[in-house]
């Protein structure tokens, strides 16, 4: 299956938290960070998620929102370290891609967001992913 979601870094889910909808899965990333996803328990189910289940973090780029700094007092559960490689920038939105352990994640902001940021290669940022806009799939 090929698909259009740039963001897809390889990873092996170390918790499970199941609700009565919903379940959190922890994932440990191959560059060793770890990520929440919040997908649904059939989906949990039906991909057949345990500890150690290889897989991969999928995100679109829309999703991925940049800082220049970790933030704090934030509900977003997703904060994952990287540098600027490159950025491209059109009329109105730029894609930015940013180098992580173990992969790289592109995110799309907008033009003016990318400028006041200052973002050029080089530039270290933290990539901010709520845990609902993660997606998992098995390998």
């Amino acid at each position: 299956m090929t698909l259009s979601i740039r963001n897809q870094i390889p990873g092996t889910v170390t918790a499970v938290t199941p609700g009565e909808v919903m379940a959190t899965v922890k994932v440990r990333l191959t560059g060793g960070q770890d990520i929440t996803a919040a997908i649904t328990l059939e989906s949990v189910e039906e991909l057949g998620l345990t500890d150690c289940t290889a897989d991969r973090a999928l995100v679109k780029s829309t999703e991925v929102s940049l800082a220049t700094a970790p933030v704090e007092g934030l509900s977003i559960r997703n904060q994952l370290p990287g540098t600027v490689t490159d950025v491209s920038t059109g009329g109105a939105m730029a894609s930015v891609k940013v180098a992580v352990q173990g992969g790289e994640l592109t995110s799309a902001i907008t033009r003016d967001a990318a400028q006041d940021l200052g973002l050029t290669s080089g530039t270290p940022v933290v990539a901010l992913i709520k845990s609902t806009e993660i997606s998992l799939a098995t390998v």
